[in-house]
């Protein structure tokens, strides 16, 4: 599976994507700079990270949201490839209308940085099967800005569709419902604000974030036939 990391500028955690999809999980990963949109038309799936892209200026992910590669990656979803955004890119996802919802300043007005626990409460979509449906996972937070909001009629929509993935077993940030993640309603595209490719070795202090990226490459190999 050939999956693209995309690098906006003010990206810092393209590294962490790269090493945790390709190092660890084993997708044939490469890093994308953002203008080179035609880097695209082979891969199997888009990873955008976390970071400040374009210094987070207007509102977190807005700028990078207007990219030319953004039309890509549009297509990407309409196909039904996976799409991931993590913690910035999950930003971008939202300012792009690939997900609905936005994500606003945490409730205590402070950037967080720590181990979270997460309820998994989808364990159907592409980057989850690996996953037991209510298991409570690690991953670490890295935020500002992870405070998601939806008006009532999107939450009802997103409950209706069970399109809310991942929970906050101790909401940190206020985000609606304990939401730290959803998906849009192909389940092709997942947007979370906690940091799976930070939890993919003991040695971090959690392993639980590389069933994401090895579903993700699991599903991939199972609708394409590849059994190695």
């Amino acid at each position: 599976m050939k999956v693209a990391v995309i690098v906006f500028p003010g990206s810092n955690c393209d590294r962490d994507m790269y090493h945790a999809a390709g190092e660890v999980a084993g997708a044939e990963a490469s890093l994308v700079w953002y203008t080179d949109t035609h880097l695209l038309d082979d891969v199997d799936g888009i990873l955008i990270p976390g970071g400040f892209s374009y210094g987070d200026y207007l509102r977190s992910g807005s700028m990078a949201s207007t990219s030319d590669i953004m039309n890509k990656i549009r297509e990407h979803a309409e196909k039904g490839k996976p799409v991931l955004g993590i913690c910035n890119g999950f930003q971008v996802l939202t300012e792009a209308g690939l997900l609905p919802g936005a994500l606003m300043r945490n409730k205590n007005l402070s950037f967080m940085c720590h181990q979270e626990e997460l309820v998994v409460e989808d364990n159907e979509t592409v980057f989850t099967t690996l996953y037991d449906k209510n298991e409570v996972v690690r991953f670490p937070i890295a935020h500002g800005e992870g405070n998601y909001f939806c008006d009532e009629e999107t939450l009802q929509e997103l409950k209706e569709n069970n399109q809310i993935v991942f929970t906050y077993k101790n909401n940190p940030n206020g985000s609606v419902e304990d939401i730290a993640g959803i998906r849009n309603k192909a389940g092709n595209v997942l947007g979370m604000m906690p940091h799976p490719e930070r939890a993919v070795e003991a040695l971090l202090g959690s392993e639980d974030g590389l069933r994401l990226f090895q579903s993700m490459i699991a599903n991939w190999r199972s609708s394409n036939a590849v059994n190695a």
